[in-house]
């Protein structure tokens, strides 16, 4: 058990119950919420057979913070007294339970898979067109309205396709991901169904605050008004592309909360990596950090910004530090960032190339017998047979033989694998390619292998490195072309951040002068992202710099370190 900060126990010691704790990453947050359980529950403030909530956005995030809890309570208290699930539980066991009150079917199919993107795919959709469906179902129900007024406002819309699916869907009594809070907020809205999960749960926890969509928050008021702990950073809301609105929760927040505790002590980063981050921070809505332990970093770590006049120098040069990291610390995990995969496809092919152990987020980590029924189906597929298919993913299915497959678990992951294949093979890349792409494990491999890992901004959120490096710091690229409005380049601005926070010793920035169009392979000039600028007033090292603070720093200590992985 670590000893908790003088923050930390301001939490826990709380008496009020809400509350709202600003923990930027590596601060100590699920730390303080584990603690903050504790609290509520050894002062008496949760009286048997109440419970306290707590809610999460993933599985891992839920996992993480009940191993957390152990240390602080019992086993026997934990479940008794302690519920957590993330918000699509949460959703499903309110329609499991309350479904009459709003007259639909409480064993309605639940979703299993990206079912809306599956019927997208088979009636032959691409890429963007799927994205257009997808964004209208999103927009239309994370509000508050019911099965009629959903087909009304897509047929409003014009969208024969989302029409049709949603149709189908309630056709077949399915619900999607979509439709799990949408339906739970309306049951919800009968005061006799709140008043039962507000005697039920005498407070509630929610972690990463600014990831929570308006509907989210909306249910969590519901349940919890002015008895909720909201624990999160402004700077770390990356996901407006999900309905998220970090400023506008933020403000409404802040105005139910009575006290803000603030967190400013990273346990995470060294001091370079956290002057990158804090010169972000009048963009991102963030605050200065401090480092816990400013002499326990060698060198002080390693902050730097790199041009490169080409997406080939730049992977060179991605790819030597690298090696250089690895030759010196082998077991230290390095990730390679970028805002978008297409983007780094050049930093990808030289480590691939580099023969550097490497481990390439976007593709296939499946279980043993996923992994084999999927390298024979590409051993065996007719890519000609495939192009002429009607319906692509059906073809896909066929050809891997789904149906034979009687275990559950085993199809959803089979299923989840021909997804991921279908898009692949869509895209342009052969089978053989597909094949080799595939890998053998499970989410932990990822997390916890040394080497070189590959990845985006959105998909390392939550994760941490010994080293980052971040590929394409060009307009267009951080901050994105679509992102036109003042919150949209604070949102990029924060994705950039929370990118770089992901590093503990060191990060380094690149960008290239000419970078080819994905879809053409037509190079073209690239301004430097707006966001370097304020980089710069960290005074980060330039190439000549890295090499010499390589050269330098005490890499006998440096190697003593390693990523715990999971902590946040």
């Amino acid at each position: 058990m670590v000893t908790p900060t003088s923050a930390q126990l301001r939490i826990r010691d709380h008496r009020q119950l809400n509350l709202l704790a600003i923990a930027p990453a590596g601060c100590g947050k699920t730390e303080a919420l584990a603690l903050r359980i504790q609290g509520l529950l050894e002062r008496g403030v949760i009286v048997p057979p109440r419970k306290i909530l707590v809610t999460t956005f993933s599985n891992r995030a839920r996992d993480n913070i009940r191993e957390r809890i152990q240390t602080y309570i019992p086993p026997a208290q934990l479940r008794d007294r302690v519920s957590i699930s993330n918000f699509h539980g949460l959703s499903t066991r309110i329609i499991r339970a309350h479904a009459t009150v709003i007259g639909i079917d409480p064993e309605a199919v639940l979703p299993e898979n990206d079912w809306i993107g599956e019927q997208c795919r088979r009636r032959g959709l691409h890429y963007k067109a799927i994205g257009v469906v997808q964004e209208l179902f999103r927009q239309i129900k994370q509000e508050p309205v019911d099965d009629l007024e959903v087909e009304r406002r897509l047929a409003d819309a014009g969208n024969n396709h989302a029409l049709e699916i949603e149709r189908l869907r309630k056709n077949e009594n399915r619900l999607t991901y979509d439709d799990l809070p949408r339906l739970a907020e309306l049951i919800l809205q009968n005061d006799g169904v709140a008043d039962l999960y507000r005697n039920h749960f005498a407070a509630v926890v929610v972690d990463e605050f600014q990831d929570l969509t308006p509907q989210q928050l909306r249910i969590v008021n519901r349940i919890g008004d002015q008895r909720t702990t909201y624990a999160g950073d402004l700077a770390q809301g990356i996901y407006g592309f999900a309905g998220a609105r970090p400023i506008e929760i933020n403000r409404a927040v802040r105005a139910e909360c009575d006290e803000v505790i603030e967190f400013s002590d990273s346990h995470r980063s060294s001091p370079a990596v956290l002057r990158m981050v804090n010169s972000l921070a009048p963009r991102t809505g963030g605050q200065q950090l401090n480092s816990a332990a400013p002499e326990s970093w060698p060198g002080g770590g390693l902050a730097g910004i790199a041009t490169f006049a080409t997406v080939a120098e730049e992977a060179e040069w991605a790819t030597k530090l690298s090696r250089a990291v690895l030759t010196r610390a082998p077991m230290h995990r390095i990730g390679i960032i970028s805002r978008i995969a297409s983007r780094r496809r050049f930093a990808d092919e030289a480590i691939i190339a580099s023969g550097l152990p490497y481990h390439r987020w976007d593709d296939g980590v499946l279980d043993t017998d996923t992994a084999r029924v999927m390298k024979a189906m590409l051993s065996q597929i007719d890519i000609r047979e495939l192009a002429k298919a009607a319906d692509p993913l059906e073809f896909l299915r066929v050809a891997a033989n789904l149906e034979s497959i009687q275990d559950p678990s085993g199809r959803e992951a089979l299923v989840d694998a021909l997804i991921w294949c279908h898009d692949l093979l869509a895209d342009g890349h052969s089978p053989a390619a597909v094949k080799s792409r595939i890998r053998v494990g499970d989410n932990t491999t990822l997390i916890t292998v040394p080497g070189v890992h590959l990845l985006t901004g959105h998909v390392g959120k939550g994760q941490q490195f010994d080293w980052v490096i971040v590929i394409g710091a060009e307009e267009g690229c951080i901050p994105d072309f679509r992102a036109t409005t003042k919150d949209a380049l604070a949102e990029e601005a924060r994705v950039l951040s929370v990118m770089i926070s992901r590093a503990r010793h060191g990060a380094v920035v690149m960008r290239a002068q000419s970078v080819p169009a994905a879809s053409s392979g037509v190079a073209y000039s690239k301004q430097e992202s707006q966001f370097l600028a304020s980089l710069r007033t960290s005074n980060p090292h330039d190439l000549g710099g890295i090499i010499e603070w390589f050269k330098t720093t005490d890499w006998g200590v440096i190697g003593l370190f390693r990523v715990e992985c999971g902590v946040r």
